[in-house]
């Protein structure tokens, strides 16, 4: 395939179509290398729109990263919208990057990294944009091998016919890995199937042609086994252990257009261990991984030199979780200080919060909201996903933060959860009141605010709820309804109460398309030829159109769309991703699912004796905390932490 660039015959159609600066690039930090001295061109792909894709910080990190190999070149890609695609398809335009708008189809690799399943039909979109067959089976030594990412690979079993390869896990050494198998496989002249037989080989890669998967009469899976002697029974993920060591990103992106993030981001610490059952990242991201407090101020005052963000985004599952996170902040907001350069901690817990640490990280700017997600309305559902934050402590912090002059508070809850009541939705409404109250006599003002926004709960692989039936859309929407009217059953307190969330029908597409197997390959492509596209958008994702498909696709095999989601999993099912090892031993999960069911709670590791999760002594790998990443919890012979 050409690599001359598609620009030429771009640039025409770009004054016809909604925000044509998007697919223009040359955004400052960007990279555009010389075809001709790399070995090895990788496209890097976030299936979403470039106001979503290009903040991505997994995407930024692998970009520069590869660009700072001498015979590598790596440029990006994002998913073009509805408009352009009708003109390109009319022009006979191909998918490119935005860096040199060279077209996906002449690269060596795509890697597409998924934040959500909702992004598979933009993936098809691409592939046939690009002329690249949708089936991986149709593909020649002339196409690139498509390998998918992100935390959506921890259960690729429905694009599997579509992806060459999926990495599991930490991406910095596998894309490095991966890349040293192109370049030997074009040295040797080795052909595709022999190459993907080697990435096989590759620590947390997988790849899905050479896996048999068997079906019972009834449905269920009975067996997933390799077809190849060079491919592994099981696939590990992949565990960056030393953050220090991968100071990325070190030159930010700086957007042209207006994006979702617009901050030089900081990942101060990788992995959780509250143990919430419902969170997918912080099951597949274990153990904790912190970066050091030196690692942090230099990529900080590397990356504001760079970009001239005004602000600093410290990102990891629950920031205020750090163990020097009160250094942290004050060591910035000290440097600082009398700048413009703002901080924000966008993932905080309620039990990990105070007033100090708030005060440093709004001391050289305005005070906006605070956010909290105590994920459940009742204590007795906290219980059972285990985030147990006590009304009593958001009350006290709510109260503190508005009497210091905060005015606005939202929080984040889920609808739809495991064993969930009516009673314990609407009690999120009496939380929300009391909110209120407590600000109102904290701070004597009478315009406090607070938000409620609310997500359809999705269960999700190698999480303890991966065996729990999903909420139906019916239920979750009866729910909030109800919930609505109850926040507005005290006039007085309710006009200060505002109330997002969306229905349940999103939500349930994403149960299929996150716990489905090889079989709803075809219903995503039905979606996708019959118009599918941006199903994460809720003005482009159609219910009606996913349950035509799913009946068309999935009923004459014997299952269905509720099959796959309001269904409950019994212990020894094969689960679609059994042969897909995220560290964590199926054993502990089952028995977490079990305390889930019996409201019991279980403790945070890091502070606390190992429970024998799996992850540390699975992955060869510590918890790392303490002053510059010590690990204070060491693996022993006698007992492995449990991460």
């Amino acid at each position: 395939m050409s690599v001359e660039s598609v620009f030429p015959a771009l640039e025409p159609l770009l004054p016809r179509v909604a925000k044509p600066v998007q697919y223009i690039g040359g955004e400052l930090n960007s990279t555009v290398k010389d075809w001709a001295s790399a070995a090895v061109h990788w496209a890097l792909m976030y299936p979403d729109a470039y106001e979503v894709g290009l903040p991505n910080q997994g995407v930024m990190i692998l970009y520069e990263l590869l660009n700072e190999q001498p015979d590598v070149l790596a440029e990006r890609a994002y998913a073009v919208w509805p408009d352009l695609e009708a003109l390109m398809r009319e022009h006979s335009v191909p998918h490119f990057s935005v860096d040199s708008h060279r077209p996906l189809g002449a690269f060596d690799v795509l890697g597409v990294s998924f934040s959500t399943e909702l992004g598979y039909t933009n993936l098809l979109t691409a592939l046939d944009l690009a002329g690249i067959p949708l089936h991986a089976a149709d593909r020649t030594d002339e196409h690139p091998i498509v390998v998918a990412g992100g935390h959506a690979a921890f259960n690729p079993e429905p694009i599997a016919d579509f992806i060459d390869a999926a990495v599991l896990g930490d991406g910095e050494q596998a894309v490095l890995d991966i890349t040293e198998v192109l370049r030997r496989g074009t040295q040797s002249k080795a052909g595709r199937a022999e190459v993907l037989r080697r990435l096989a080989e590759t620590e947390g890669v997988y790849v899905p042609q050479l896996y048999e998967v068997s079906y019972a009469e009834d449905g269920h899976i009975q067996k997933v086994t390799p077809n190849d002697p060079r491919a592994p029974k099981r696939v590990t993920k992949r565990t960056t252990t030393d953050l220090d060591e991968w100071p990325y990103p070190k030159q930010p992106l700086v957007p042209l257009a207006e994006t979702v993030h617009e901050r030089m981001s900081v990942e101060i610490f990788r992995g959780c261990t509250r143990g919430c059952r419902f969170c997918q990242a912080g099951m597949i991201t274990r153990p904790v991984r912190e970066r050091s407090l030196a690692g942090i101020g230099e990529m900080v005052e590397r990356g504001l030199k760079a970009s001239g963000f005004s602000e600093v985004g410290l990102l990891s599952l629950s920031s205020a979780d750090h163990s020097e996170i009160a250094e942290i902040t004050k060591g910035l907001a000290d440097r600082y200080e009398g700048t413009n350069t703002t901080l924000s901690l966008p993932s905080t817990r309620v039990d990990a919060f105070n007033i100090d640490l708030a005060n440093e990280i709004s001391r050289n700017g305005r005070r906006s909201g605070l956010t909290f997600a105590p994920e459940g309305g009742s204590e007795r559902i906290r219980r059972v996903i285990n985030k147990m934050v006590s009304e009593e402590d958001l009350i006290r912090t709510v109260s503190a933060a508005f009497a210091q002059g905060w005015r606005q508070v939202k929080l984040y809850f889920m609808c739809g959860l495991p064993t969930e009541t009516d009673e314990d939705v609407l009690e999120i409404a009496g939380m929300a009141h009391r909110v209120i109250k407590a600000g109102r006599e904290a701070s004597g003002r009478n315009d406090v605010r607070c938000t409620i926004s609310i997500g359809g709960f999705v269960p999700k692989p190698h999480t303890p709820f991966q065996w729990a039936a999903q909420c139906d859309p019916d239920t979750v929407d009866d729910r909030l309804r109800k919930l609505r009217t109850e926040v507005n059953s005290d006039r007085r307190l309710g006009r200060n109460i505002g109330m997002r969330y969306h229905d349940g029908k999103p939500a349930l597409i994403e149960g299929l398309l996150s716990r489905g197997d090889r079989r709803v390959g075809l219903v995503i492509e039905r979606v996708w030829r019959d118009g599918g596209r941006f199903d994460g958008w809720s003005e482009h994702f159609s219910y009606d159109r996913w349950v035509a498909a799913a009946e068309a696709e999935l009923e004459p095999v014997g299952v269905s769309l509720a099959w796959f989601t309001t269904r409950e999993r019994f212990r020894d099912e094969v689960l679609p991703w059994a042969h897909l090892d995220s560290g964590l031993d199926p054993d502990w999960l089952w028995e977490d699912w079990q305390d889930a069911l019996a409201s019991r709670e279980q403790d945070d590791c890091r502070w606390t004796p190992c429970f024998d999760c799996g992850v540390c002594p699975a992955t060869g790998t510590d918890i790392q905390v303490g002053p510059s990443g010590t690990v204070l919890l060491p693996i022993t012979p006698i007992m492995a932490d449990g991460g």
